[in-house]
């Protein structure tokens, strides 16, 4: 069949390939002929839709008709806008209970058990900033074990990462921004994927040493030391002393092994982007799958992108646990709307260039598609930027879209698998948490096979379904836990990636 209906309601299909106007297609047994060109993984109507009409898809409203839209025409930004469908936000209407399979029957991988009791999927120091202004000692003492081959010593070691942003100063120490890059930074400084963290300050920023060990209860030990630029001398001196700092966690980060571990111990962040009008049918709904595995296993999954749940939020409402849950997620939209509108945007705007390219239309109809990615089993709770995930199962954190800042938030929560899916390319890995990529087509897959992971089109030519894809992705998650290396992580994407959510003025 050239079309993909994806809901009974649905008044829209989405093409398989580029189709040509005047070609005759199978449509529920009779041939529909086509009355416009329509490129592949775009919208086509199946049914007569008048002018103001909404668009269905996914069983859902995602838009409106500009002009009376005859059945087999291309809908796109040309004959349809978002409009102004607001949804009805039902509290724990859907909520089943999720079944969680025995302890001893549960899966397992091989994973690194910290003293915390924490547990990692790799094994990296980490060299972190508090500040701007210390992130070129930061680096260059990284650097110095990359570059001098030191760590060739110490197999057992992933490498070092310097974690670099662009704030730590400028800011109020009692606004909402300070809150949220110190959620972050306590986030990674205690991230069971470090096996030790050195913390280097400046000595006059915002972001004081003194008050981040303060208020997050973080103490100095052999596997967490701090400094400042400032106190030691200057820049030279302090690249030495941090040098000297790491050399002394290096014996005790290689003596660390893999132990076998339940699935229940792994915490996984789902994520898209470059997403395209494949990846609510393939790539997402199959990592949902595999997330509604993962929870059964006692494990616990991570949802986030806030703005782009957006005109489908009230689909997770329906099976919060609780309504103080669904209330939660709410008063995020509610926060997201002042929030965008203070700063002149629109939250229910276009989404972008390539997602448009790849047949999307709307934020509504992105966000249906999206959330597909966070499987089908009940929503236990909901979370501030990097705050630290304390329920198991099925959660929300709130971010922005923007794919670097959101998975930053998620490892600061505690996330130590990423699963990203993508129908457009996207280029990401997120150190020191490994990222598997999950291609909403097989061109995509063939075309950036290096950057791939997992091929998640063979659901559009059914060489497996939907389960079994979900299935194949979650053997892939614990592998990859168990120390074998993704795409991203052979390319060595991830030092780059480190983008805590910035709020508020800098002044």
């Amino acid at each position: 069949m050239d079309l993909i209906h994806i809901h009974s309601d649905d008044n829209v299909a989405v093409s398989k390939a580029p189709l040509v106007a005047g070609t005759l297609v199978n449509w529920h047994g009779s041939m529909m002929p086509l009355a416009t060109d329509v490129p592949a993984m775009h919208k086509v109507s199946v049914c007569p839709i008048a002018a103001g009409q909404a668009i269905i898809k996914y069983g859902q409203v995602i838009g409106f008709a500009l002009e009376d839209i005859a059945p087999g025409t291309h809908v796109h930004v040309h004959n349809m806008e978002a409009g102004n469908h607001q949804v009805e936000h039902e509290f724990c209407k859907d909520y089943v209970p999720t079944t969680v399979v025995p302890e001893q029957e549960r899966a397992t991988f091989m994973g690194y058990r910290r003293a915390t009791g924490k547990v990692g999927t790799r094994n990296y120091l980490a060299v972190v900033s508090t500040v701007n202004c210390s992130v070129t000692v930061s680096r260059a003492v990284a650097a110095h074990f990359t570059n001098s081959g030191m760590l060739r010593d110490f197999p057992n070691i992933d490498g070092i990462v310097a974690l670099g942003h662009e704030s730590g100063c400028g800011m109020s120490t009692a606004g909402e921004g300070y809150q949220t890059l110190l959620r972050t930074l306590h986030g990674y400084i205690a991230h069971p994927n470090f096996a030790g963290v050195l913390l280097i300050g400046l000595g006059c920023e915002a972001m004081q040493i003194t008050s981040l060990l303060r208020e997050t209860g973080l103490q100095e030990g052999e596997s967490f030391q701090v400094m400042s630029i400032q106190q030691l001398g200057g820049t030279r001196a302090a690249i030495e002393a941090g040098i000297a700092k790491l050399t002394e966690m290096l014996p005790a980060a290689n003596a660390c092994e893999r132990e076998p571990i339940p699935a229940s111990e792994l915490t996984l962040a789902v994520q898209c982007g470059g997403s395209d009008a494949y990846s609510g049918i393939t790539a997402n709904a199959g990592l949902g799958a595999a997330a509604d595995i993962l929870v059964r296993q006692g494990g616990t999954v991570i949802y986030s992108e806030t703005p782009e749940i957006y005109g489908a939020e009230h689909l997770l409402t329906r099976r919060a646990a609780s309504p103080e849950v669904a209330q939660k997620l709410v008063d995020r939209i509610h926060w997201w709307e002042h929030y965008t509108e203070m700063n002149g945007v629109e939250l229910n705007n276009n989404p972008s260039p390539g997602n448009k390219a790849g047949g999307l239309t709307t934020i509504a109809e992105k966000s249906l598609g999206a959330q597909a990615k966070g499987g089908t089993t009940a929503l236990q709770d909901v979370y501030l930027y990097g705050e630290q995930v304390r329920k198991k199962g099925l959660v929300f954190m709130d971010s922005p879209g923007f794919d670097p800042v959101s998975v930053t938030g998620q490892v600061a929560s505690g996330a130590n698998v990423v699963c990203f899916t993508t129908g457009r390319g996207s280029a990401f890995g997120g150190k020191p948490v490994p990222s598997i990529k999950l291609a909403s087509n097989s061109n995509l897959f063939e075309r950036m096979r290096e950057d791939m992971d997992v091929d998640c089109g063979g659901i559009l030519d059914k060489r497996y379904t939907v389960q079994e894809c979900g299935e194949m992705i979650f053997k892939f998650i614990l592998a990859i836990a168990s120390g074998e290396q993704s795409a991203s992580e052979k390319l060595d994407y991830g030092n780059n990636e480190f983008a805590p959510w910035h709020i508020g003025a800098v002044v």
